[in-house]
């Protein structure tokens, strides 16, 4: 018992040891933080029409970006994001009179088949059982076919 103890007393101190061997360092500066960056996409024949433009300098994020909507409405998002208000965006919608090109759709014909064979009935009836010690007075037996499973372990 006392051998269990002090094996135990000794794990708990090595594990003691190693939190307190643990050196916390101040997280490095790496100076201010900026960046701008900004892109666009115009593909008339698809209608694929966005941009978008953002600057940040050290904690304050600014920027807009710009799509054409699928029923051709131009939507234009101004954001801002810093560590005091959180994110801000403000939405707008313009008409345009550009056309987004929509898919062609093929109409097909359907043509109604007749069906030239009777379904099949899921159901079969069987005779009634005959059985000796006590008969139902009325009543229906019923089988059903199907497939069957067979497990094996």
């Amino acid at each position: 018992m006392m051998a269990k103890f002090s094996c135990l007393f000794c794990i708990c101190l090595a594990l003691s040891g190693a939190v307190w061997a643990v050196e916390l360092r101040p997280e490095p500066d790496y100076g201010p933080v900026a960046y701008e960056f900004h892109w666009a996409v115009n593909d008339p024949h698809t209608g694929d029409i966005k941009s978008q433009k953002e600057t940040r300098k050290d904690d304050k994020v600014a920027g807009q970006y710009t799509l054409i909507d699928a029923d051709g409405y131009l939507r234009t998002v101004d954001y801002t994001a810093d560590d005091h208000s959180g994110f801000n965006a403000v939405v707008r919608r313009e008409p345009t009179n550009i056309k987004i090109p929509q898919p062609e759709i093929e109409h097909k014909k359907l043509i109604a088949t007749k069906i030239l064979t009777p379904a099949l009935p899921l159901v079969h009836y069987a005779p009634k059982a005959i059985l000796k010690a006590h008969e139902p007075s009325e009543g229906n037996y019923v089988s059903v076919s199907g497939p069957t499973a067979q497990y094996k372990y």
